[in-house]
This record gives C-alpha cells, structure tokens and sequence, in this order.
C-alpha cells in the first residue's frame, strides 16, 4: 500500500520497493517546491562546471600544464572519485551546509577536467551536443516525475548496466578497442537517459522527509544524482555525434 508518510522509504529516502503518493494540494506544493531546489542546485552546479572550464580552457598556460603532466590530470579524476565517495558514504554524518559545499567543489574540479574536452571538440558540436542532452533530460525527467509506475526494478537493471560500462571502460583502456568504444558509448546513452527518469521519481521521494536537515541534505544528494546523470549523457552523446578538432 502505498503512503505519503514516507513510510515506505529509509531514514534517507532510498526506494523500499513502494512509490509514494501524493494525495493532498499541501503535499504538491511541497514537492514542487522541494524538486525546484533539486534543479536549482544541479543547474548551480552544471554552470560551475561550466564556468571554470571554459576559464581552464582559456588559459594557454594552465592548459600546456595539464596535458604535460598527466600525474596532475590522474590526481584530478581521483579527487573527483573520492569526493562523490566520499558524499554519498558521509552524508548522515555531514551537515547539509557541508555536504553543499563538497559538491559544488565537485563541479569546479569537473570543470577542471571538462576543459580539456573544449580542446578536443570543436565548439559547435558541443553547443548542439549540449542542446540534445538538456532537451532529452527534460523529457526523461518529466517521465520519471510524473509516471505513476514504480521505476524500481527498471532502477536496478540501469544500474546493472552501469557497473557493465564501468567495467568495460576500464578493460578498454588496456584493449583499445574500436568496437567497444562504440558499444560503451551507446549503451552508456541508453543507461544514462535511464538513470534521468529512475533518479527523478526516487528524488521526490526525499521531500517527504520530515527531517529538515535531512531534507536539505536530499535535495544536494538528488542534485547531484541528476547531475552526473546529465554530465555523462553529455559526454556519452559527444562521443558519438561530436566533431573533434
């Protein structure tokens, strides 16, 4: 049976297996208000990235310096996995004032590495590339916000599917292989625009949460759920339609 309680999530509102109802005008406004803060937050951070990637970008120097030593890049790239890590494990025992300042510095050190693919691809094909994942990320996320089915299982195999391009990435850096790098990247496309409408449903679930500390601690983890999904769309779409340099 379903409930607008929150009675079928945990103390943070993962899925239980049950979607929640929304059965009031009250509860409306609450999660609308609650899924604008979402998008507020993952848009701040998206113009982040953005921002101190074309800064990075910008900069001969700075530019000259990363692609010269790779040890810096590599550290870069680790950083970013240590920060996401370290959010997602952290964040019961973080402040929502901390917990937004560990993904907005996230999306700056994205931006860092994103600078490099302002390098690689030429400026129109990221302008467009950038136009067709915001507009499939509109129609995902309208699905995943406003489907009366339970996204769960659908959930759990996009997961699946992550692990696969994750493990598949990394046996490609030793096989270079062609084939697989076309396979990742259009399975990668599938899995992502997934992950938009699953992700979507599950952060709604986080307004319901009575707690108001954990509340604002949800919308950051919510933003930054959507925001790597829409990042790796991005650079998966890139990979297929961009035109290099």
């Amino acid at each position: 049976m379903e409930s607008n309680k929150f009675s079928n999530t945990d103390a943070f509102g993962r899925w239980r297996g049950e979607t929640i109802s929304i059965t009031s005008k009250e509860d409306e406004k609450r999660l609308a208000s609650y899924m604008t803060k979402v998008y507020g937050w993952m848009f701040l951070g998206l113009a982040i990235t953005a921002v101190v990637a074309f800064l990075t970008a910008s900069s001969p120097q700075v530019m000259t310096y990363l692609i010269t030593h790779r040890m810096l890049f590599l550290g870069l790239f680790l950083g970013e996995l240590f920060l996401v890590g370290y959010l997602v494990v952290r964040v019961h025992k973080l402040s929502a004032a901390t917990a937004t300042l560990l993904f907005l510095t996230y999306a700056a050190v994205n931006g860092i590495v994103f600078s490099l693919l302002l390098l690689a691809y030429t400026g129109s094909s990221i302008a467009s590339t950038f136009a067709i994942t915001a507009g499939t990320f509109g129609v995902m996320s309208a699905v995943g916000y406003f489907t009366k089915q339970d996204l769960t299982s659908f959930g759990k195999i996009m997961f699946m599917g992550l692990i696969g391009i994750i493990i598949a990435s990394v046996v490609n850096i030793f096989l270079h292989s062609t084939a697989l790098y076309w396979l990742i990247s259009y399975v990668g496309v599938a899995v992502f625009v997934g992950l938009i409408a699953y992700d979507t449903q599950k952060i709604k679930a986080y307004a319901m949460i009575e707690d108001a500390e954990m509340r604002k601690k949800g919308a950051i983890m919510g933003a930054l759920a959507l925001y790597l999904d829409f990042v790796n769309l991005f650079i998966m779409l890139l990979r297929l339609f961009g035109s290099r340099n």
